[in-house]
């Protein structure tokens, strides 16, 4: 699926200006129905579609099965909408987050749009319990790996991306997208489908966090998180609540930690 477009653009300075062709992330709908029910469009970058509805579903606690469910494109001449999946999930397999629907527009940018109830924000469950130690040179070693994999972002500069590290800090999986959670949910979903989420240790995200990417950490029992950028009021509070240690403005070996410090050397 296209990834990355080209358009004509003008880069201008005050000194000049420059006809030129620039490269583009794509966003793109998907419309996601579960049961030949519409239950949510998401804003993404084509690609890994299977793994973004692996991963959501499983952070909405709608479908948390190890085997994978049936997954059919329904055909739409629509320009845009043009990338309909329907889930086929027995009604015995659906979680009780079913119940509590999204809208039908979920943007790429907002954790929470969607949510019906202020009470659908609560997440229960008990405290990681982390069994590594990092430093700051192994960080940004990781984050350097990262980096060199972002190959969409390399382009565009226009994606987002979510690289999941092991305990041994080798990376397991990367993907990239125009929206921060939607990476998430593609790192998740890739690795339910390949029975590696238990070896989840380090999620690094290239933006910044918010309380759903604690969240979904937190669902895939990951205890760290680093970000590039800056961390949510909320965001740190779910943290401390999860035992989840949490890093951000890490950049040019500098970062902040808002929760859980004994983590690192």
């Amino acid at each position: 699926m296209e990834q990355v477009r080209a358009y004509d653009a003008i880069k201008a300075s005050l000194e000049s200006s420059l006809k030129l062709e620039d490269r583009l992330v794509v966003e793109a709908p998907l419309q996601i129905n579960i049961n030949n029910q519409p239950y949510t469009v998401v804003m993404r970058t084509p690609g890994d579609d299977e793994y973004l509805i692996r991963g959501l579903l499983f952070a909405e606690d709608i479908f948390k099965k190890q085997f994978s469910f049936n997954l059919e494109r329904v055909d739409d001449d629509h320009e845009y909408f043009n990338n309909i999946l329907n889930v086929i999930i027995s009604k015995d397999d659906l979680g009780k987050g079913y119940l509590n629907k999204r809208t039908l527009l979920s943007v790429s940018s907002c954790g929470i749009c969607g949510k019906k109830e202020i009470e659908d924000l609560k997440v229960e469950g008990k405290a990681l319990h982390n069994q590594i130690s990092l430093s700051l040179v192994e960080i940004q070693a990781m984050f350097d790996i990262m980096i060199e994999q972002q190959n969409t972002f390399e382009l565009t500069g226009g994606s987002h991306a979510c690289a999941i590290f092991d305990k041994s800090k080798n990376i397991i999986t990367l993907k990239e997208d125009i929206g921060r959670h939607n990476a998430v949910d593609k790192c998740i979903g890739h690795l339910l489908e390949s029975n590696k989420l238990s070896e989840a240790t380090i999620m690094l995200v290239s933006g910044r966090v918010s309380y759903e990417i604690v969240s979904k950490a937190f669902f895939a029992k990951t205890p760290i998180i680093v970000a590039v950028s800056a961390c949510s009021s909320l965001a740190v509070d779910f943290a401390k609540e999860f035992g989840i240690c949490l890093i951000g403005f890490t950049r040019q070996n500098k970062m902040t930690i808002y929760s859980n410090p004994q983590y690192i050397l």
